[in-house]
């Protein structure tokens, strides 16, 4: 998602006057809003609007039928409504304020109110991608960016499934929205983009990890380590569920979750190739590396369990599909085929032994794996982006030299891994006090649990009076 940012400056009819001149190969002069209408690649707009409907799908019903189908039935229910409404409170946060703070000029950390329930936003303002005079509409990047910020929170449930109160899970979910999901976003995507070059006030704006050089092309900072880590820190704050390694705890359909993690697999091409802004080549390179890596990541997977176990299971080639799936999500752009292969290959290893050893060893309840699968997978694809984007192995460190002079020296691979190092370090740092800090208050204020009777009833009733399944 380096490529969001570049349309991050979203050209509103106000600032038109301040567009460097283009030549007909580089920049148009001035464009009117006119000229601008001619740039808009209707292939371009047509693209985004399907992969913002992908994205869409990974939440609903995707990631609600892979969650779903891996607790037990009592609780079925709960997981669907909680996915369903953090998607429908994200996307009206985003209109009001999320869009605006997320990719609007403020300081390296956050973006302003300028922007605050869309103001200034309208058919005739467009986002620029690293293309010279390629534009999209900004409603489409609106769209786009709004289906990320509604399925990340979304992500973090599995980790405390089973044993969490609603109305205190959403508190939660608006206040990390606005303290962890928008600030990160503008921290790893935000630039005001080429067409602000030449213009002193906006040259220089850009969040703090991409002023840093971090590579991020759809979201493993922010999507996955941001998730993940708060995952994590959720699940030992909530504390562990009722019976947890005394009673069986068996997910009640496994059927239901191949069906979520396939959903969540073809929805991925358009969070991954639709990170590219404008349908080409690179969309094509990211596509295929999300097919490449993600199919590695089911195959090794279920040879390290055909090595520990003596057979491979389907809870474990889906787990492998979503690891690999995580792993290239920052390096979907960059990469070659051949070093999504290998990202793959070798994410779902690592990943095994997080959600078997390690969480056996520590004794916490990450029911669903958020933490062994997001924060473990995103770190290594957000490190190993570093690694894969070098043009000694096939990859492309950057597209746009007028962008990013920097790409005109020899790449140095060590230089940027210790980039992706420090960006994963400061993701991990935010979310996880931001995390902390809100599940603290909102466990004295409102409480986080059900009582344990309610918990031994299920989710599905005490919380909503209802039932996934009437025999």
């Amino acid at each position: 998602m380096k490529t969001k940012l570049a349309g991050l400056g979203a050209l509103g009819a106000s600032l038109l006057a301040c567009l460097p001149a283009l030549a007909q190969d580089g920049p148009i002069l001035n464009p009117t809003v006119e000229q601008m209408r001619t740039m808009v690649d209707k292939g371009d707009t047509t693209w985004m609007l399907i992969s913002s409907a992908l994205v869409l799908m990974m939440a609903i019903p995707a990631l609600a039928l892979f969650y779903g189908g891996l607790v037990r039935t009592k609780n079925m229910l709960s997981l669907l409504m909680q996915v369903l409404i953090i998607v429908s409170i994200c996307a009206v946060m985003w209109v009001l304020v999320g869009y605006s703070l997320a990719f609007t000029p403020g300081s390296p950390y956050i973006g302003g109110l300028a922007k605050a329930m869309l103001a200034g936003v309208s058919i005739d303002s467009y986002a620029a991608t690293f293309s010279n005079n390629v534009y999209i509409p900004e409603y489409a990047f609106v769209i786009f960016q709004m289906t990320f910020a509604c399925i990340t929170p979304a992500l973090i449930i599995g980790a405390f499934a089973e044993r969490i109160k609603f109305w205190p899970l959403i508190v939660f979910v608006v206040g990390w929205s606005l303290l962890s999901y928008y600030p990160i976003a503008h921290m790893v995507w935000f630039w005001a983009g080429p067409d602000f070059l030449s213009v002193p006030e906006f040259a220089n704006d850009k969040g703090l990890l991409w002023g840093w050089g971090a590579l991020d092309f759809a979201g493993g900072t922010v999507v996955h380590i941001n998730a993940g880590i708060a995952g994590l820190v959720g699940c030992l704050i909530v504390g562990k569920r009722v019976g947890f390694n005394k009673e069986p705890m068996p997910p009640h359909s496994l059927t239901l979750t191949m069906v979520g993690a396939s959903l969540l697999w073809v929805g991925w091409f358009g969070f991954n190739a639709g990170s590219n802004l404008e349908s080409n080549g690179v969309t094509a390179l990211a596509f295929l590396n999300t097919f490449v890596a993600t199919a590695g990541a089911t195959l090794s997977w279920v040879l390290v369990e055909q090595i520990r176990h003596g057979r491979p299971s389907l809870l474990g080639a889906v787990t492998g599909a979503v690891a690999g799936l995580v792993a290239i999500t920052p390096a979907a752009g960059f990469a070659s085929p051949g070093g999504a292969l290998v990202l793959g290959l070798i994410v779902s290893p690592i990943c095994f032994i997080f959600v078997s050893t390690v969480k056996k060893s520590f004794g916490y309840d990450d029911s669903l794996d958020v933490f062994g699968v997001h924060a473990i997978g995103g770190i290594i694809g957000a490190i190993g982006t570093g690694i894969v984007a070098d043009p000694a192995l096939g990859g492309q460190s950057y597209y746009d030299y007028t962008v990013f002079p920097a790409a005109v020296a020899e790449y140095a691979m060590g230089a940027q891994v210790w980039i992706q190092v420090q960006a994963v370090a400061v993701t991990v740092l935010w979310t996880g006090i931001v995390s902390a800090v809100l599940f603290f208050v909102i466990k004295m204020v409102f409480g986080l649990r059900p009582s344990p009777d309610d918990e031994r009833q299920g989710l599905d009733q005490t919380s909503h009076g209802e039932s996934a399944y009437n025999y």
